[in-house]
């Protein structure tokens, strides 16, 4: 049986949202900021709303991120890369903001799965082939295949990291 490059990318996307929904379904409000040691978060500003820590160097050691901040990151890489995959012009990392513990990122989240699910129905072989606009910059090496299957596996690990951290805060 052959399984074409757009249903592959599409079952390894649907077996790693189906393990993030087991985390996403259990997380409290409290488990978003919780900082088990030295932590990336997302912190509120005097205008309200909540700006990553960042460095433009990683540090060394890095520091442990929070949900919030996992969770702002994913918001941001995963919606950069639909905005290449719908032809829009990408968000500057600044211009993506964190909507708050609990529920309303638990939507966010879901919310760019359905545009994501939206997109990739779109998308041709011929599509699939294209060489990828992010993250490698237009290198003719990667292809928009390429940028799918990266865009699951980076999803794949930040759901790993949110669903250890919720296990250690519920076991602390």
């Amino acid at each position: 049986m052959t399984v074409s490059q757009s249903d592959l990318l599409r079952r390894q996307f649907d077996l790693t949202w189906a393990l993030f929904e087991y985390h996403l379904d259990r997380l409290e409000p409290e488990d978003f900021l919780w900082e088990p040691a030295h932590c990336w978060t997302v912190r509120r500003t005097p205008d309200g709303t909540w700006l990553p820590d960042w460095a433009d160097t990683e540090p060394d050691p890095v520091p442990v991120p929070t949900i919030a901040w996992l969770s702002w990151h994913i918001g941001w890489w995963w919606g950069v890369t639909l905005d290449h995959v719908e032809g829009r012009p990408p968000r500057a990392r600044t211009d993506v903001t964190w909507p708050g513990a609990g529920k309303p990122t638990v939507q966010w989240l879901r919310d760019l799965r359905t545009a994501w699910l939206t997109a990739l129905t779109r998308l041709t072989d011929t599509d699939l082939s294209a060489t990828a606009p992010f993250p490698w910059q237009d290198d003719p090496e990667h292809t928009v295949a390429d940028m799918l299957a990266w865009a699951n596996a980076e999803l794949m690990k930040n759901a790993a990291e949110i669903g250890q951290l919720r296990l250690l805060r519920a076991a602390s």
